[in-house]
């Protein structure tokens, strides 16, 4: 593939990443807010039940891809460490939550990118030029300022947020080896086939403990509002097309290029948000994700010099 078709294919990959991605996230919002649906964990095993059944039916029905079988018990066993850390990660950053004010979650959750290069260098050992890894300080510290205030300090929900961000960046660099190792080599489809329903048996039982009553409050809102199942349904569709377009992304361009690329999103969310909720913004936070974004350039322009 010619370096012109590589670079469409790419942008196209993280315009439909950024479109699924931040459709999700003002649908959650709509529910979580618009219909009391309070069940984030719930909601996730949604997601994940629909990447299983629509992986399988693009691949088996509609033959989009070939389905490849799993080579060894170590490929398992990477696929299934790979579902418990995304749960993890998504578990732990809803329970920080409780404890951590959203602008410091955020606050951590941009030191994400640094996980993954240190991760990346581990499990890897391939390692950036030094002005790339600079390009990611503008992108940590813009969206550490745009965070803004002084949220309260909780050290256990410090603890679990920053876990949480390790296990996001620990996840992105072993999606990446599976993507792309040629004795172990899966095609997104089918990695996605195989990582959903080890997530979903992972999330079902963190249901039934964390949020016990989700059956009854669910079927009673489905009553109440009669949209809320056609929302439900689009939203673990569009959840579907994030995380295919999340492993290509992945697989055509690195783990850290995808976390850098993450947090330019948020501030793209962020605009969107704004606009569509008139929430108010502050001059720091707009100057904090110009800073990001500026970071992104940067990054992406290091990434082409230094290869």
């Amino acid at each position: 593939m010619s370096s012109k078709k590589q670079a469409i294919l790419v942008c196209s990959l993280i315009l439909l990443w950024y479109s699924s991605n931040i459709g999700v996230l003002l649908l959650n919002k709509f529910l979580l807010s618009t219909y009391g649906f309070r069940f984030p964990i719930f909601l996730t095993m949604c997601h994940m039940s629909a990447c299983a059944i629509l992986s399988y039916i693009s691949i088996v029905f509609f033959k989009f891809v070939p389905l490849q079988t799993l080579k060894s018990r170590n490929q398992f066993l990477k696929i299934a460490t790979l579902s418990l850390v995304f749960c993890g990660s998504v578990v732990g950053g809803n329970i920080s939550l409780r404890y951590l004010a959203v602008s410091f979650n955020q606050a951590v959750g941009a030191t994400t990118p640094f996980f993954t290069a240190v991760f990346a260098y581990i499990m890897t050992l391939k390692r950036e030029s030094w002005v790339t890894y600079a390009a990611l300080v503008p992108v940590v510290a813009g969206v550490v300022i745009a965070s803004g205030g002084e949220p309260g300090f909780h050290l256990f929900g410090f603890i679990v947020c920053i876990s949480a961000t390790a296990a996001r960046a620990f996840k992105s660099v072993l999606q990446g080896i599976l993507l792309s190792s040629d004795g172990e080599k899966l095609n997104s489809m089918n990695l996605l086939l195989y990582m959903s329903p080890i997530a979903v048996l992972v999330l079902l039982p963190a249901t039934l403990v964390m949020e016990p009553n989700v059956i009854e409050v669910t079927v009673s809102l489905g009553k109440e509002h009669k949209y809320m199942w056609l929302l439900l349904a689009l939203n673990s569709t569009m959840a579907y097309a994030a995380n295919l377009s999340n492993f290509l992304v992945t697989k055509h361009t690195s783990a850290l290029t995808l976390q850098v690329l993450g947090n330019a999103k948020g501030a793209v969310a962020v605009v969107i948000s704004i606009l569509l909720f008139r929430n108010p913004v502050t001059v720091m936070g707009i100057g904090g994700y110009s800073i990001t974004v500026c970071g992104v350039i940067a990054y992406g322009e290091a990434k082409r010099r230094f290869k």
